[in-house]
């Protein structure tokens, strides 16, 4: 790990950028009491300097001798605190003014402007969080479910870490016992079994494919999924999306062609963020601007990260239809039927044949919508997403088990060709080292600064 930083004292705001009952003033360094003694006045007149970890102290903060709010100080001491440094928090009124003001005496007391994700990236330097420890804290802030806070807390309490260090522990045990076996000829070290080292690194494999594979999922509850709401006019597509919405974001009415552009709207199903489009019906017509409207529909079902793709029960399929058939086949899909509280004429059974879930829906009344929700779960695979499991969230991380399973996949190539098994343990020592870049063991000074860019600033 890089080594643990001694650097500057640093402050920031670390509460949200609008007015509040309580803002914070976060200080943190080797000077960070003194630097904070320069503008708090406690109400006992002792100096926080001599005060112990821990304790919260009544007072004024000053710009010179102008007074410019009451405040609480709380004191962190080293290497108690959340940087592993000495703390200094000021609890302010939360106006905007008040704050800047506040900030702006602290730096002239001595503090340097923190950077984005500055304290955090202390922290993880002063050993206090691992890398994706520290990745969690904005996947926690930005969090827009309760699916989405789950997993970001469980990646910030070590679950995904202590995923990524059995698995590295396994493979270092399989490369060390590699590498004493070949060195150290003389000694009584048990002979490699092929079979044994194949169904170690075929584990290491397997659950490395699956952390890949669950990023998607995880993706989708955190960021949210580009939705396309699809299907010929008059089928209930704006119905459904004033339904999925909660309000009328889409105009109504019995005539086709109402819905000429794209109306776009972010909602909650259930775990998952969806950013519904709601787009013009998809058939052949002679006006010009609806023509333009059904081209757009067209690109952004094609483009989509999930269709929504609705039908009219009271219609049988046409051509129409089947042509949205066709198109939302290359997407994960869920086949939406439409008007389910009046009569059936849709052939179930021919939508049955090309999409994983069809569901019977009312956008009108309202039913139908949990099943809607289930639906959706299942073909993002976010149903099955146990956030104890440690999941990875950033493409740093999914980019970095890539690589490590490139390498145990060129370990497996190499131990079932025949090769010899320096080959094995040179592609397992790269997964090795791989792991540990992803855990922040081995980082270089660039992945680290890349990581804590995206941070905000008071972070």
């Amino acid at each position: 790990m890089i080594g643990t930083t001694k650097e500057k004292t640093i402050a920031a705001i670390a509460t949200g950028q609008s007015p509040g009952g309580i803002g914070i003033i976060r200080i943190s360094g080797s000077n960070a009491r003194q630097v904070a003694d320069k503008v708090f006045r406690a109400k006992n007149g002792k100096l926080l300097a001599q005060a112990k970890g821990y304790t919260a102290h009544y007072g004024h903060v000053y710009d010179g001798d102008t007074q410019l709010d009451e405040a609480i100080a709380l004191v962190f001491a080293a290497p108690a605190s959340f940087t592993g440094e000495d703390v200094v928090e000021l609890s302010c009124h939360g106006g905007l003014v008040i704050l800047k003001n506040v900030l702006r005496a602290v730096l002239s007391a001595g503090a340097s402007a923190a950077g984005p994700g500055e304290f955090t990236k202390r922290a993880f330097l002063n050993g206090k969080m691992g890398l994706t420890e520290a990745e969690s804290v904005m996947a926690l802030i930005s969090a827009n479910g309760n699916q989405a806070a789950r997993l970001a807390l469980a990646s910030h309490d070590g679950a995904l870490e202590k995923r990524i260090t059995a698995l590295r522990e396994k493979l270092i045990h399989a490369a060390a016992h590699l590498s004493a076996w070949a060195d150290y000829p003389e000694e009584e070290i048990p002979e490699v079994d092929p079979v044994v080292l194949g169904e170690e690194l075929y584990e290491a494999e397997t659950e490395l494919q699956s952390m890949i594979d669950q990023f998607d999922a995880g993706r989708a509850i955190r960021e949210g999924v580009d939705t396309v709401i699809a299907g010929r006019p008059n089928v209930g597509k704006s119905t459904l999306m004033n339904l999925l919405s909660g309000c009328e974001r889409s105009i109504v009415t019995q005539y086709a062609g109402t819905t000429r552009d794209i109306v776009e709207e972010t909602v909650l199903l259930g775990d998952v963020t969806l950013r519904l489009a709601d787009t013009a019906g998809i058939r052949m017509t002679d006006d010009p601007v609806e023509q333009i409207g059904v081209t757009k529909a067209k690109n952004r079902v094609a483009s989509a990260q999930l269709v929504l793709a609705v039908f009219d029960s009271t219609q049988p399929l046409n051509d129409e239809d089947r042509e949205l058939i066709a198109s939302a086949g290359a997407v994960p899909s869920v086949a939406i039927v439409n008007k389910s509280d009046l009569e059936h004429s849709s052939d179930l059974a021919e939508l049955s044949q090309h999409f994983s879930h069809v569901v019977k829906l009312s956008a009108k009344e309202g039913s139908g919508l949990r099943e809607l929700e289930d639906a959706v779960a299942h073909v993002l695979h976010t149903s099955g997403l146990d956030p104890s499991e440690g999941i990875l969230f950033t493409e740093r991380q999914r980019d970095v088990a890539r690589r490590s399973l490139a390498s145990v996949e060129e370990a497996l190539t190499a131990l079932n060709s025949g090769m010899t098994l320096d080959a094995v343990t040179v592609s397992l020592e790269g997964a090795i080292s791989d792991l540990l870049e992803l855990t922040g063991e081995r980082a270089t000074e660039a992945v680290v600064d890349s990581v804590f860019a995206q941070f905000c600033v008071g972070k």
